[in-house]
């Protein structure tokens, strides 16, 4: 059975690669949205100030139709005063041009008010079209740099999933397809040792018994907590596989 699991041993270090690379870019995807919202923010930002200048400069241009309304219906007011004879009609129209003056004063306030808004609107438009230009342009190189940077990981992933597929020809069946259903289970190491009667992979406690079944190897022992496959570090059969390799280096570290 040691057999068959050195084989898968050497599977999982090419799947535990491959995630790791999986992770890393997704990591770099996340980034590029990042850029891209930042982007489409100031370009929202951009379309809403526009929008609202051109509302303004809509109502400015009735509020400049309605101040020239106003001017001309004093103008005929004040030529039909200047044709009636009698008080009462004189006072009555002096009291609407009276009126309309007003109404053409606060008319011309709200459209000067209008004016400032609109001014400060367009300075704002400007800031935001400095602020995209200097997005733009400082994200170019970024983005180009992480488009790079999937571009090795997806070439470094696809040498590594051929040379996992190869391998995994010569892996046995029916143990290859359990540790591949715990791998998508799980998406981390299902075959780990055991490491001072503890599972590594959850790190509780086993029983002696668990222990020597792993250390007999005649089958795949599963550990009871995480479901992991179990195996024995110290066993012959292990030995030439990259965790065999990893352990040697993390004693001669330790020595």
């Amino acid at each position: 059975m040691y057999q068959a699991l050195k084989i898968v041993l050497d599977i999982q270090e090419f799947d535990m690669k491959m995630i790791r690379l999986m992770r890393l870019k997704k990591e770099r995807l996340k980034e590029l949205t990042h850029i891209d919202s930042l982007r489409q923010e100031l370009l929202k930002q951009q379309a809403d100030k526009k929008e609202e200048i051109s509302d303004l400069s809509r109502s400015i241009a009735a509020q400049e139709i309605k101040i020239h309304e106003i001017k001309e219906k004093i103008k005929k007011l004040e030529t039909k005063q200047s044709t009636v004879k009698k008080v009462d009609e004189f006072n009555a129209l002096t009291h609407e041009m009276t009126s309309a003056e007003r109404e053409k004063i606060a008319t011309e306030h709200i459209a000067s008010d209008m004016i400032d808004k609109r001014n400060l609107e367009e300075e704002i438009l400007g800031k935001i079209k400095e602020s995209l230009a200097q997005s733009e342009e400082s994200s170019r190189a970024l983005e180009e740099e992480i488009k790079e940077s999937i571009r090795m990981i997806n070439r470094e992933g696809s040498d590594l999933k051929v040379s996992r597929d190869e391998l995994a020809k010569t892996a046995d069946t029916e143990v290859l397809r359990i540790y591949q259903r715990l791998l998508n289970n799980k998406k981390d190491r299902v075959v780990v040792p055991i490491e001072n009667r503890n599972c590594s992979g959850c790190h509780i406690a086993l029983t002696a018994q668990h222990e020597n079944l792993v250390r007999k190897g005649e089958r795949l022992v599963f550990c009871e907590h995480c479901s992991r496959i179990h195996y024995w570090q110290e066993s012959e059969e292990i030995e030439g596989t990259a965790v065999a390799t990893k352990r040697r280096r993390r004693r001669a570290a330790n020595v």
